[in-house]
């Protein structure tokens, strides 16, 4: 890409405001699903196609907003050029790189035009970036829930440990060996009396036995791996709503929250479509709608193999989908698809898929972003075989619901 030198700028804007309100001011480009409002304009034109030169111009929209200067510093940046306005997007591009925010990337010789930007420089969203995402979404949706007391898993189970709750139990071969000494020596004087341990020799020891020890028991915590089993079909940016957008932004909310939280636990994320196949978190950003159709089995197939490599005390699945399923893997490969109706093929095939899930007993919570009668019936009937639960919800408030259902099962018991 051409390199273009323009004059020097006297003066330091680029400083003015952080990296990070800049960062949650492009969060709706940096995160665009492929959905077209004609109702809004801002970052419409981009199309999520993450150039270099579609990341001037969207920083350029942010700088105009007003969201990221003081008015002392707004007044100066209506006052330059249009070159100076070049010059200070690529110090702040430059500043992007250098905090690892994102990772600039040559043009590629030979690229298609198709989605590759028509050879154009591109860049892409660090981890770093996506972590601050992350962690920006996940304030967002507990803001309006107050206080929440987050940490590891509780259970019913009680295990021997330094984190006592007011119990305890004869000590076993393999428990902490956190002495309860009351308990210990309560023990000891009912077998042998107190007087024996008060009178005689002055430096007679006491005849403290196996079968006397007492530890102090604690709530046994368990580890989770989860795997968000994500809806990538094509109506989840239909009928004049971004469903998939949201979507994304909850995965990477529940993600640094088990990183930060809960850093036992596992979280993979899985896309079906036509097809399955699980992204890692960092190139959440980048995956966009498509095709189709909704193949669930598929997607919970991959989500059981994932689950079956992890040695976890409980294993989830939390399946964000708008459709009922209507498309199938058949032995010989072919895609079977059928968009009308709960067809019986597509639907037997894929609740043999949850009696499975049952019997590795994984749990399945579906979050609706739909109330389309078949979609209810299917999602009711995997709720009833695997334990979990349905939520009936909305793009705006499914982070809530999703993070309140997370948190409360793990605060709470899930054996």
């Amino acid at each position: 890409m051409k390199r273009v030198r323009y004059t020097k700028f006297t003066g330091d804007l680029s400083s003015s405001f952080g990296l990070e309100d800049l960062m949650q001011a492009l969060s709706d480009f940096l995160l665009d699903s492929g959905f077209y409002d004609p109702y809004s304009s801002r970052f419409q034109e981009f199309n999520g196609d993450q150039t270099m030169e579609n990341l001037r111009e969207a920083i350029r929209q942010a700088l105009e907003s007003g969201e990221l200067f003081d008015e002392e510093s707004q007044e100066k940046f209506n006052q330059l050029d249009a070159q100076q306005v070049e010059e200070l997007i690529d110090q702040i591009i430059e500043k992007m790189q250098e905090q690892n925010f994102i990772n600039a990337q040559p043009p590629e010789e030979g690229q298609s035009q198709q989605g590759d930007g028509n050879g154009e420089a591109r860049f892409e969203v660090t981890d770093k970036g996506m972590d601050f995402l992350g962690y920006k979404a996940l304030r967002e949706l507990l803001g309006p829930l107050g206080k929440s007391n987050l940490g590891r898993h509780d259970t019913r189970h009680e295990a021997s440990g330094v984190e006592t709750n007011g119990s305890s139990k004869l000590y076993e071969f393999g428990d902490t060996l956190n002495l309860d000494i009351t308990a210990t020596l309560s023990s000891v004087f009912a077998r042998e009396g107190i007087a024996s341990a008060v009178e005689g020799e002055e430096h007679t020891p006491m005849n403290i036995e196996y079968a006397d020890l007492h530890v102090h028991q604690s709530d046994y915590q368990s580890s989770c791996a989860t795997v968000v089993l994500l809806d990538c079909s094509h109506s989840m940016i239909l009928y004049g709503e971004d469903r998939f957008t949201p979507a994304k932004r909850v995965a990477m909310a529940l993600s640094h929250l088990i990183r930060t939280q809960f850093p036992g636990d596992t979280l993979n994320i899985v896309l079906f479509h036509d097809t399955a196949e699980e992204v890692p978190i960092s190139q959440l950003s980048r995956v966009k709608v498509g095709p189709h159709y909704t193949n669930t089995r598929e997607g919970l197939r991959m989500a059981q193999r994932i689950l079956a490599r992890q040695n976890k005390d409980m294993k989830q699945i939390v399946m964000i989908t708008d459709g009922k399923p209507s498309a199938l893997t058949l032995p010989d490969g072919r895609i079977y698809k059928n968009a009308f109706g709960l067809d019986p093929l597509v639907i037997s095939e894929t609740l043999e898929e949850v009696a499975r899930c049952k019997r590795s007993n994984i749990m399945i919570n579906t979050f609706m972003l739909a109330s389309d009668f078949s979609l209810m019936q299917f999602v009711q009937t995997v709720s009833a075989m695997c334990r979990g639960k349905a939520y009936f919800t909305t793009p705006q408030t499914l982070g809530n619901y999703l993070l309140m259902d997370f948190m409360s099962r793990r605060m709470k018991t899930i054996h």
